[in-house]
């Protein structure tokens, strides 16, 4: 059992390591592809928050938000990847907080080609977050119930003496 355990983390850790791999590796000077994609998608964003808040927000370098999924995602996969709940929390912060902005499909409509591509994807998100929350329960439970067993275990009764 805890080898296919560990074997599910590396498989399923590897979809977020290599893709920061890739982000820090097409990184350059001016953020790579994935600033190129990421800052429309974040102004409009940004628009819309500001226009809801009724509050300007100050701008955001996208290269500093790209170096941020590359932490995030690079440190959680790994941190995921020998068991560790913190990097589950990473993980699923970043796919809380990046997914509707990265997958924007509510500002197309459902005839357009984008709306089902981007809709696709932002589930595929779901589930990897649905995949995360099930991981952080099961650690969460399995180190409760550890706790209790041996509080348990403090509270058996002493044996009372034979009387003669």
């Amino acid at each position: 059992m805890g080898f296919f355990s560990f074997l599910g983390r590396v498989l399923f850790a590897s979809l977020f390591i290599l893709s920061a791999w890739q982000m820090f590796n097409d990184f350059g000077t001016d953020g790579g592809p994935a600033a190129k994609e990421l800052a429309p998608k974040l102004h409009l964003t940004k628009a819309n928050l500001s226009s809801r808040l009724g509050v300007a927000l100050p701008d955001i370098e996208v290269k500093q938000v790209v170096w941020a999924i590359v932490a995030l995602k690079g440190l959680g996969g790994l941190l995921f990847v020998v068991g560790n709940v913190f990097g589950a929390y990473l993980l699923a912060f970043y796919l809380v907080v990046v997914g509707p902005i990265l997958y924007d499909f509510y500002n197309y409509g459902p005839q357009d080609r984008e709306f089902s591509l981007l809709f696709t994807e932002f589930l595929q998100s779901v589930a990897l977050l649905g995949a995360l929350l099930f991981f952080i329960g099961m650690k969460n439970s399995t180190t409760t119930s550890s706790s209790s067993s041996s509080k348990r275990n403090l509270k058996k009764r002493t044996p009372k003496p034979k009387a003669a």
